[in-house]
């Protein structure tokens, strides 16, 4: 199994300076990487005074972790590219990729929060659900053809690269037919400089828990990465993916295989010690996500939530933790692990444990004890992922 670090970073209740928030996500990014992690995962959101989530450049984020190690993956999840031109992004995530020595993850998303959609892109606004989904594919299939041919074209919606009735005209650079009109000098394709290195694409990505956006995912050979659910609710949006994938690859795509999940993580050497550390941090974080999401995305197969005067009345860490939480000691975390590799065939897992007011000693120090004592138990993985991937 690969297991990769999700670094959502906070600075809530602590408000330490920003420079120190930065500081942190190197020490765990520093230390994942001389202890076997297989990636590390940077988030992005925006205006975010509360300090539930403060890191608004993954991709710039991720060239500062790339110079401070050496062969630890470096992912964004997610680049929410409904908030940048399509190029600009490409480019960037290009640069990092040959800065990073071809180590660049890319995860795609749309955005979720009214105030960063309609502030950074009116366009992509969440109210405007089905205009928001466009751009979303537009943006991800330009930039896959940026990356993949040495020159491309686009005709879209949104988007038409290049800008029609374009002319250029220089001695030094001789119009050639495949893509420029050697007659009108009209430009026909662009070329992307420089392209990754990773060819011909990086390793891509969508968060994704909905029907469409599992399918959508599926259906354009990108990687799924899930984050809530409880593992019996994970089997049937497994099951779709492997299911849309297979129709669309035109071969069987074996269950659980291009799918990652994130999980919340604590370990210590009690169970009472990660309950009295991090609970109050998880919860404080998901009454903050689930404002909007609700609780529905925790529920069991089957299971109906009771009515409650408010919609998160229920969130309570004795409620939350036998659904989605990996909190204890670490044969109770390697169990849950082995639960997922049973029911869901996982490949890969995404743990996140710098919570909200959690101090930084204390997350270094689960993260040390996930790496000592919960990895080494599934170190027979590595050679069989290996192989099928």
């Amino acid at each position: 199994m690969k297991f990769g670090y999700f670094l959502n970073q906070n600075n809530r209740h602590l408000k330490k300076p920003f420079h120190e928030v930065v500081q942190e996500g190197r020490d765990i990014a520093e230390y994942c990487d001389s202890h076997g992690w297989h990636s590390i995962w940077t988030t992005e959101h925006h205006f975010g005074h509360e300090g539930f989530e403060v890191c608004p450049n993954p991709g710039l984020m991720s060239v500062d972790l790339a110079a401070r190690t050496k062969q630890i993956r470096l992912g964004q999840a997610a680049n929410i590219v409904t908030f940048y031109h399509p190029l600009r992004l490409a480019e960037d995530l290009a640069m990092l990729d040959h800065m990073s020595g071809g180590r660049l993850e890319v995860a795609v998303g749309r955005g979720i929060y009214p105030r960063e959609t309609i502030n950074l892109n009116p366009l992509a606004d969440v109210a405007n659900q089905e205009q928001n989904q466009e751009i979303f594919e537009e943006s991800v299939e330009i930039m896959l053809r940026a990356w993949s041919q040495e020159f491309f074209e686009f005709q879209g919606k949104h988007y038409q690269f290049p800008h029609p009735g374009v002319k250029f005209d220089h001695a030094m650079s001789p119009a050639e037919d495949h893509f420029q009109d050697p007659d009108t000098k009209e430009i026909r394709k662009l070329a992307l400089v420089p392209r990754t290195l990773q060819q011909p694409t990086p390793p891509m990505w969508q968060v994704i828990d909905s029907p469409r956006s599992i399918k959508f995912s599926a259906q354009n050979n990108l990687n799924g990465m899930f984050w809530i659910p409880p593992t019996d609710s994970m089997v049937p949006r497994f099951e779709m993916y492997q299911e849309e994938a297979s129709k669309a690859r035109g071969q069987d795509v074996p269950y659980g295989h291009g799918l990652a999940l994130v999980r919340d993580m604590f370990v210590t050497e009690t169970m009472a010690e990660a309950e009295r550390l991090a609970s109050g941090g998880i919860i404080d974080y998901l009454k903050w996500v689930c404002h909007y999401r609700g609780l529905g995305n925790h529920v069991f197969p089957g299971e109906t939530l009771p009515e409650t005067e408010g919609k998160l009345d229920l969130l309570s860490y004795e409620w939350l933790h036998p659904r989605n939480l990996l909190f204890g000691t670490p044969d109770y975390i390697a169990e849950k692990i082995h639960e997922m590799k049973e029911k869901l065939n996982l490949q890969h897992l995404l743990v996140w444990s710098n919570f909200p007011g959690v101090e930084h000693e204390a997350v270094m120090n689960s993260v040390k004890l996930f790496s000592e004592e919960v990895m080494p138990q599934f170190a027979e993985d590595d050679s069989i992922i290996a192989a099928a991937d």
